[in-house]
């Protein structure tokens, strides 16, 4: 096929942006960061210059970040009730809580990823030192007692 016929076939989209005045920044009052948080949008003020405007969202990106933290509140409670019940280790609870994976614990604390994944079963949680289970208190940002005693879990 030569390039004509290739460039003929191609589907021209003519992208139409459009200046979002000051007063246009989505304001949704339903935001479910109750306002803690702001992005930053670039919009025309009265005098066409841009400036930055802050927004506290609108109704489907809140929507959307609203399904994601039930998703995570589910996961840690399905963690709580697997360590609670004997099968796994308080650092699947900590892990899913501090939203990491065992990739990025094992960043935080120096040891391989399957190590980590090891550390997850209770039997060789139970066989861990005091310098190792240190390391996943600091890396969680909690105390000891907190990482050894799940049933002190809020």
């Amino acid at each position: 096929m030569s390039h004509s016929m290739r460039c003929s076939r191609v589907a021209h989209f003519s992208l139409s942006l459009r200046t979002v005045k000051e007063e246009e920044v989505p304001q949704d009052d339903a935001n479910m960061l109750q306002g803690k948080f702001r992005k930053l949008y670039y919009a025309t003020d009265g005098s066409a210059h841009y400036k930055g405007v802050g927004s506290v969202g609108w109704e489907p990106e809140n929507v959307v970040l609203e399904q994601a933290w039930e998703d995570i509140r589910e996961r840690v409670a399905e963690a709580k009730e697997k360590v609670l019940a004997g099968g796994a280790s308080p650092v699947l609870y900590h892990m899913e809580r501090t939203l990491m994976t065992p990739d990025i614990l094992a960043g935080h604390i120096g040891w391989p990823a399957f190590v980590v994944r090891l550390h997850l079963r209770p039997f060789f949680f139970g066989r861990l030192g005091r310098k190792t289970l240190e390391k996943y208190a600091y890396a969680f940002q909690i105390s000891l007692d907190e990482l050894t005693d799940i049933t002190k879990v809020k």
